[in-house]
């Protein structure tokens, strides 16, 4: 599981995570690259890595080889065009020789620009598909103007041929248009433009999977992960994503630089973890893939880290089938103490929370976490990343051998650095008292809830025996984020906070919960255009807490949306009693999720996460408009050098932060274009 940052506008007030930086360092990096649409491209710094030790260095290289190969991977999941599309705007891109100020080709340029940050034509958060804004006109003679043997032609096909299959997807607002579509009471797999499936309805994948399950097995894989689930011939099958499979070209590239790593991994555990994965990725079996996550919550000693694979599974409407993702870290020693104090006390934590006793771990195994530093983001991660994460997703595995979360310092410090200044509190935040606890203890307790979702949310409660740990279905995603989020929120003002140190006094905690039901109740709505519901997993989860505590606590004034100077602004008016609600859903969702009561995840989920309010949200985009704000951002990733003697043998490896946007993602294209155009 994974934390996305909360609000994107809130970035001046979260907790930087990282060590001191160097002042004149702090002074001259340049965090902002661009602003297109809705987007805001940034850039982070990898504090720290001139420092590693060579081997390490050497490590961070060959596994940020190994994440750069599976771009591919992921536009082809996004939807079964994205890859063809994505070569038909790069090559009018390089090579239109017409007037590249002509409204059409800006758009076609802002459009590619969507395209590579969303890793395909879909909207990578609402998931809506973004229509261009260039005539289909001007695309076909475009396209006509350049070398057509620079374009996705399959053997014989015609420029023609090409357009009237693909301008359909492009143009047409009603052809797959959702990516994820998460519609109470529709077919979920037929509307919905991901390319997890192929000639399936929603009953025959339910049917399938259910099928596979033993449910007296005590470690279930996690089915479907990391396969296409297609019909041919009227046989429903799986085609499973692996050296000599599907995506095997790429996978053959990711284990090349994965067994170059094993070569220079710090210990045998590492070793162990990474040489486990290449088996994996060579004969596709999940029990091989929990082998591969029990070593690597095992491994605790290594400073150099790294995700790579089948990971989330946000993208598939029914929440089994995993994007591919990656990112390569190492451990922030400084910032770390903070997430070890927590983790070191799990058990506290577990033991006192307000959930039944039934759900409650009797004892919790192998909780770690950590603030690290990202060196490379790809995949799912890449632009638009997490600031946090929990895996493995496992339920058996995270039971019996624990799991790892991470805080990603360096990200957080980047949206900070970015976000300063950017007017954002002035517009939203209802007075001054607010203001004073954002301003005093927004960055620690953003930074601890992250700490808390993760390291302690994600891993807590249990399954009922017998409990199918996908019986919640689509609604699953949106259960397990509020599940984690609700988790931190309760604990964030416990006096256990002040006694461990990790806060200062019993005040701090207002100023998460005020920026916290602030957004799920207004500010986030800035993401989605007027006219639709919240789809987004995340969104749902926020929303879904907010409103709920804003509803059940109506009688006493709890929280209020109250007007001033015209404007609509949210005002807590009883924090205590705040916590109290969040302790009750709490343990209604621990409930939900233990028992796995689909028809209660439904009901909570339609009732309190999905509809909006039209004139609020209107209201809201409005004063949000004024702003100038990109509501979402994503970073470029450094670019990794490797200095070689005359043997070969890396002696040094350089980092630069200079390359562009749009120079970034030709380079990507180029050089780590891994799959064909049709998979």
């Amino acid at each position: 599981m994974k934390k996305n940052i909360v609000a994107v506008m809130m970035g001046s007030m979260l907790l930087t995570g990282c060590a001191q930086q160097n002042q004149d360092e702090v002074n001259t990096f340049d965090y902002t690259v661009e602003q297109f649409a809705d987007l805001q491209i940034l850039r982070y710094q990898v504090h720290g890595f001139d420092e590693l030790p060579l081997k390490q260095k050497e490590l961070v290289y060959y596994l940020q080889e190994a994440a750069l190969q599976g771009r591919d991977i992921l536009f082809d999941q996004n939807g079964k065009y994205n890859l063809i599309i994505r070569k038909m705007l790069e090559t009018v891109y390089q090579d239109y020789q017409g007037d590249r100020t002509d409204s059409n080709f800006v758009n076609l340029e802002t459009y590619l620009k969507r395209v590579w940050f969303s890793n395909g034509i879909h909207h990578h958060y609402a998931s809506d598909k973004f229509i261009p804004g260039f005539t289909p006109e001007f695309f076909k003679a475009a396209l006509q103007s350049v070398d057509v043997s620079k374009l996705p032609l399959a053997e014989g096909e015609t420029l023609d041929a090409l357009c009237d299959e693909v301008f359909p997807v492009m143009f047409n607002p009603t052809v797959m248009a959702k990516r994820v579509n998460q519609a109470d009471g529709e077919d979920l797999v037929l509307t919905s433009a991901a390319n997890y499936y192929d000639g399936v309805t929603q009953k025959e994948a339910e049917d399938f999977y259910h099928a596979m399950k033993n449910p007296n097995d005590t470690m279930p894989v996690m089915f479907g992960m990391n396969s296409r689930l297609v019909k041919e011939n009227g046989k429903v099958q799986e085609k499973v994503w692996k050296s000599g499979g599907l995506y095997g070209q790429a996978i053959d590239k990711i284990i090349y630089w994965l067994e170059k790593a094993v070569g220079v991994a710090e210990n045998n555990e590492q070793k162990a973890v990474i040489e486990k994965m290449i088996q994996f990725y060579k004969d596709g079996d999940l029990k091989t893939f929990d082998e591969y996550a029990i070593l690597w919550v095992k491994d605790l000693d290594s400073r150099v880290d790294y995700v790579n694979g089948f990971t989330e599974s946000y993208g598939d409407p029914l929440g089994m089938k995993a994007s591919w993702e990656s990112i390569v870290n190492f451990k922030d020693l400084v910032s770390t103490k903070r997430t070890e104090t927590i983790s070191n006390h799990a058990q506290w934590f577990e033991d006192h929370s307000p959930v039944d006793k039934r759900f409650k771990k009797e004892e919790v195994k192998g909780v770690s976490a950590k603030v690290i530093t990202a060196a490379i983001l790809a995949g799912d991660l890449y632009p638009s990343t997490a600031i946090g994460i929990n895996l493995p997703n496992s339920n058996w595995i995270r039971s019996a051998h624990g799991s790892k979360s991470v805080t990603i310092g360096n990200l957080t410090d980047a949206y900070n650095k970015a976000a300063h200044g950017n007017g954002f509190s002035d517009e939203f935040v209802y007075s001054e008292v607010e203001k004073g606890y954002l301003e005093k203890y927004g960055d620690l307790t953003g930074d601890l809830h992250t700490d808390l979702h993760e390291c302690l949310g994600h891993g807590s409660g249990q399954l009922l025996p017998g409990v199918d740990p996908d019986a919640l279905k689509a609604y699953g995603s949106t259960i397990e984020e509020a599940r984690a989020d609700l988790f931190g929120l309760y604990y964030l003002p416990d006096a256990k906070m002040v006694e461990l140190g990790l806060t200062p006094d019993a005040d701090a905690y207002k100023a998460e919960y005020y920026s916290y039901m602030m957004n799920g109740l207004m500010t986030q709505l800035v993401r989605i255009e007027l006219g639709n519901n919240v789809e987004e997993a995340h969104m749902r989860n926020r929303q879904l807490i907010a409103k709920w505590a804003f509803e059940q606590g109506a009688a006493e004034n709890v929280v209020e949306l109250a007007k001033k100077d015209g404007k609509t602004y949210v005002k807590v008016n009883d924090y205590e009693k705040l916590r109290a609600l969040f302790g009750r859903l709490l343990n209604e969702i621990q409930r939900i999720k233990s028992e796995g009561d689909f028809e209660a995840a439904r009901q909570m989920v339609e009732t309190y996460a999905v509809k909006v309010d039209p004139e609020l949200h209107k209201e809201v985009l409005a004063r949000y408009e004024k702003l100038h704000l990109a509501p979402y951002k994503g970073f470029i990733n450094p670019v990794y050098t490797a200095e070689t003697d005359a043997d070969g043998n890396i002696t040094d490896v350089k980092i630069s932060y200079e390359e562009g946007y749009a120079e970034q993602m030709l380079r990507y294209s180029k050089d780590y274009a891994t799959l064909p155009y049709r998979n």
